[in-house]
């Protein structure tokens, strides 16, 4: 795919999708920050169901701790994997006071050696509460970047690397949810709305699906 159709797709999905951000629900970093970690292998909707009743009872480090781990998976029990992620939040947290005086580190490394923290949440992170124009390539974004031609990579790392490398820098800020929210609503895995997809003539998808009826 050429440089050309790569900026058309990604200025076709910016007029598709206006207003491109994350669907979960947060007003701090600190709070984005343990979304995101109860977001793993879990819906945004189940997440932001869990933090409506968390967040105001416990939204910074020191509130959560005060929780302890038995009060936190009270309040996360109904997300996916809330035990360990109840035990990686409250570790998460005594490790933001203990290096960070409580506040969410801007920097890679010391976002990736929280626990529950990997390299996709610390580029959520990183975009979202910092405005760095980092990539965090979900499973969502891994299927339409190699499934359009746009930035294929055997693996995450290699599709961010690319993606990195090929978009233009203009849409390099909104490219991770302008990514994610295509995948998520049109590119979908078993059968992609491609009668619907802004980018359809733009994709080199072999497989495009019909239109219905």
């Amino acid at each position: 795919m050429n440089a050309n159709k790569r900026r058309r797709i990604f200025e076709r999905l910016a007029a598709a999708i206006p207003e491109p951000t994350t669907e979960l629900r947060y007003g701090t970093p600190f709070e984005l920050l343990i979304a995101v970690v109860l977001s793993a292998q879990a819906t945004d909707k189940s997440v932001n169901k869990a933090t409506a009743k968390l967040f105001p009872v416990a939204n910074t480090p020191e509130a959560i701790l005060a929780l302890r781990e038995e009060g936190l998976r009270e309040y996360i029990k109904t997300i996916g994997l809330f035990n360990s992620k109840a035990k990686n939040i409250i570790r998460l947290c005594e490790l933001l006071i203990e290096r960070h005086r409580g506040e969410v580190p801007r920097d890679r490394d010391a976002l990736e050696a929280l626990p529950g923290v990997g390299r996709k949440t610390a580029n959520v992170i990183l975009n979202t509460a910092f405005g760095q124009p980092a990539i965090a390539v979900d499973t969502h974004i891994f299927r339409v970047a190699n499934r359009t031609g746009l930035a294929p990579g055997k693996t995450v790392l290699a599709v961010e690397k690319a993606l990195e490398k090929h978009t233009p820098r203009e849409f390099r800020q909104d490219a991770h949810h302008l990514l994610i929210l295509h995948g998520r609503y049109t590119c979908i895995a078993r059968k992609p709305k491609c009668s619907q997809c802004p980018i359809a003539d733009l994709c080199e998808y072999p497989d495009k699906t019909a239109a219905p009826g």
